[in-house]
């Protein structure tokens, strides 16, 4: 199946390629799709696209109209796409429900130990040959309040990983998880329990109208002083403008965040040599107790591995006329 790649990057070519094994005719763009980048995918039948691209309504008819009948996107989630259009159009979508919660799980415990010892840092006054220790100060995380919210594949990995620091650990969700509450004790509460009595509070929801910022000066108000508060899920979860103002007030004692709410076109990209047009995300970034990753919680060998053989896979049933069973309804 002739398929166009919207937004390849170095890092995933060659495990699109090696899992590919020939079998399909990709086009690696390293472009986004975007309006003006819509038409590139003129003649083949299917377009692949990941978390930066834009697959809005209009976007979505200009796809129709040069006969893309397919999408496969190499993302678990696919907020970036209308749904309700492309099932009006007969735009038949697949995605990558999982590629590795270890590894988001992870990079959040990651972002939770590099923010409480002060790590990046700790390693910027070694390299300047600078070796005191004069505000570096952190905490024991062991009996720490630890709020979860939501609790998922990741949330609940995530839920494990705090558990083997003895932290105590709350949890928000639309439907409990028994055996989280058997094996490692946690317990379920309302969002504003949660955010007042929590230490560190992390997110794991997706995104959807509801949850669209969760995370906003109310909820912010209820925090305890000081908390840390992490995001490796979507950045619109998060009211950024309300997160700067309480940081600014010291209400948020430490953000760490691998999303933000207006990513798109910024992340995944090298700006080195631009003018930083967005004042919010350049506000986040002159304190000193945030930690800004650029989406980067997915990126390991097993999750890189596990997104390209399941996007070759659902290209192959497309061609088949197969259920794939990562159908997007």
């Amino acid at each position: 199946m002739k398929t166009t790649v919207f937004s390849t990057h170095k890092f995933e070519e060659p495990h699109l390629l090696s899992s590919n094994k020939g079998k399909h005719e990709l086009n690696l763009l390293e472009v986004r799709l975007t309006e003006s980048t819509a038409s590139l995918a003129l003649g083949t039948e299917a377009i692949s696209l990941f978390t930066s691209d834009d697959a809005s309504a209009l976007i979505l008819e200009k796809l129709k109209d040069i006969g893309i009948k397919y999408i496969a996107l190499r993302t678990a989630g696919y907020n970036n796409v209308d749904t309700k259009k492309a099932a009006e159009l007969g735009i038949k979508i697949s995605r990558v429900p999982v590629y590795s919660p270890y590894a988001i799980a992870e990079h959040t415990m990651a972002l939770i130990l590099a923010l409480n010892r002060k790590l990046i840092r700790a390693h910027n006054r070694v390299r300047d040959m600078n070796f005191s220790l004069n505000g570096l100060t952190g905490f024991d995380l062991n009996g720490k309040t630890v709020g979860v919210l939501g609790t998922g594949k990741i949330g609940a990995i995530l839920v494990k990983i705090l558990h083997g620091f003895g932290c105590k650990i709350l949890a928000y969700d639309i439907s409990e998880n028994r055996m989280l509450i058997e094996k490692y004790g946690i317990r379920y509460t309302d969002c504003k329990t949660l955010c007042s009595e929590s230490d560190i509070i992390s997110l794991h929801v997706p995104l959807n109208s509801s949850t669209k910022h969760l995370i906003d000066a109310r909820h912010i108000s209820l925090m305890k002083p000081g908390v840390m508060l992490i995001n490796t899920s979507r950045g619109a979860l998060v009211d950024t403008k309300a997160v700067i103002e309480g940081l600014k007030t010291k209400k948020i004692g430490y953000l760490g965040i691998d999303v933000y709410e207006e990513e798109e076109g910024l992340f995944f990209e090298d700006h080195s040599d631009d003018i930083l047009q967005d004042d919010v995300i350049a506000r986040l970034m002159t304190f000193n107790n945030v930690l800004i990753t650029s989406h980067q919680a997915f990126l390991t060998e097993t999750a890189l591995t596990n997104i390209a053989e399941t996007t070759i896979y659902n290209l192959d049933c497309i061609e088949k006329g197969k259920v794939s069973g990562n159908e997007v309804s």
